[in-house]
């Protein structure tokens, strides 16, 4: 089976989109299968691309036997809508004549959070005359408005036409959470044709640390601190203001570290906080290649995963999760009451508070801190949990669900 992948995000980007795809497409290679993905120059979140690769028209490569196809498009930082839009659509354009040209595919795949890439899958699919799957990771446009990046407006309105459009077209949609199923259902969506498989994490790559990486934390001087970290990328939706202002009730605690690691529209925003109220404890990370993860994570006593308080991000399942418990990490979740907080709960593997809730954030990091016999607990349980969302099962699943639309 010859798979047509399409995605604005791939390694060696470090995001979720990326992962999941790359983390997939490498076991589809193993299982026998042949993988075409096609995708842009590197430059996720910062809008400029990575050292060792050009915006060029047209480049192929190998990527640990995964053909990689990178087509040039507008580039800019994760952070202005219309920029943004530009940049989709100028995926959506090179993407779709690139996949002209690739031999014999059996079935197109594209995935979202933002749907112009699957825009070009589904125009590909009706021009090769192949089956269209579509991955939602993302119900978009909602979530431009409900992080306030744009208010509703005609040009939302019709992004939402776009998007129905282009689930009522696909011969299956793959959703990320059980709760985007259930949204797509109530829109009048068929739900016989929603799969779901969730993230998940490699267990070849993340496996609990028994310390800390020697080089980071030495880098970093986080040698014997208890360290809480917000790993990944710095978006609007995470309200990461919120977790500065824990930070400076975490003051008086000398043992205690807050790590920001990553880039994204919101990064310098905690910069220029953490500089405004002079903070010493907090430690700024920048991005790092996606190798280094492990190492990067195996700094954390606990992971900090949250998201802002609106009803949208009830249907979010945050995939670093599924990292921490690889790692033995336990979350401290603050995100709206949903299928993440959900998992949380069902597996033990961290604690749950109120979206943006300083007061209860900052409690249950010394909650944590003090109670060794709790944090124990949590990691044991967080590592059990691990294999449950194990990314083979999570590739085996998609593949079954992949050929059952081969022609």
């Amino acid at each position: 089976m010859h798979i047509l992948f399409l995605t604005d995000n791939f390694p060696p980007e470090g995001n979720a989109p990326a992962t999941r795809t790359y983390e997939h497409a490498i076991r589809w290679v193993e299982a026998g299968h042949k993988v075409t993905v096609i995708t842009c120059a590197p430059n996720f979140p910062e809008g400029q691309v990575f050292d060792g690769y050009k915006n060029l028209w047209y480049q192929t490569h190998d990527l640990d036997g995964i053909n990689v196809v990178r087509v040039k498009t507008y580039i800019t930082a994760n952070e202005g809508f219309v920029k943004r839009i530009l940049d989709y659509m100028s995926f959506m354009v090179a993407g779709f004549f690139a996949g002209l040209f690739q031999k014999k595919p059996d079935v197109i795949v594209a995935t979202s959070p933002q749907f112009f890439c699957a825009c070009a899958g589904w125009a590909l699919s009706a021009v090769r005359r192949k089956s269209f799957v579509f991955e939602l990771r993302d119900i978009w446009p909602a979530s431009i408005t409900a992080v306030g990046a744009m208010k509703d407006s005609f040009a939302i309105r019709m992004l939402e036409k776009i998007e129905l459009f282009l689930y009522c077209r696909a011969d299956s949609i793959v959703s990320v959470t059980h709760a985007f199923k259930k949204e797509l259902i109530e829109r009048g969506i068929d739900g016989d044709k929603i799969e779901v498989v969730l993230n998940g994490v490699d267990l070849t790559k993340y496996e609990p640390a028994l310390e800390k990486d020697i080089h980071f934390a030495k880098q970093y001087g986080l040698e014997g601190k208890f360290v809480a970290g917000y790993i990944g990328t710095h978006g609007m939706a995470h309200g990461l203001e919120h977790v500065v202002d824990v930070a400076e009730r975490l003051q008086d605690h000398d043992d205690i570290r807050v790590v920001f690691a990553g880039g994204g529209a919101a990064r310098q925003k905690v910069v220029d906080l953490v500089m405004k109220k002079r903070l010493k404890n907090v430690v700024l990370i920048d991005r790092q290649p996606k190798e280094m993860m492990p190492k990067l994570w195996s700094l954390c006593d606990v992971s900090l995963v949250p998201l802002v308080n609106s009803e949208l991000f009830r249907a979010v399942i945050p995939s670093k999760i599924f990292e921490c418990m690889g790692m033995g990490i336990p979350t401290i979740m603050s995100v709206p009451e949903g299928e993440a907080t959900a998992i949380i709960r069902k597996t033990d593997s961290g604690l749950v508070v109120e979206s943006e809730d300083v007061e209860q954030i900052t409690d249950a990091i010394l909650k944590l801190y003090k109670d060794k016999s709790l944090y124990q607990r949590i990691r044991v349980n967080s590592i059990a949990a691990a294999p449950k969302y194990s990314r083979d099962i999570m590739a085996s699943d998609m593949t079954t669900i992949i050929k059952k639309h081969v022609n």
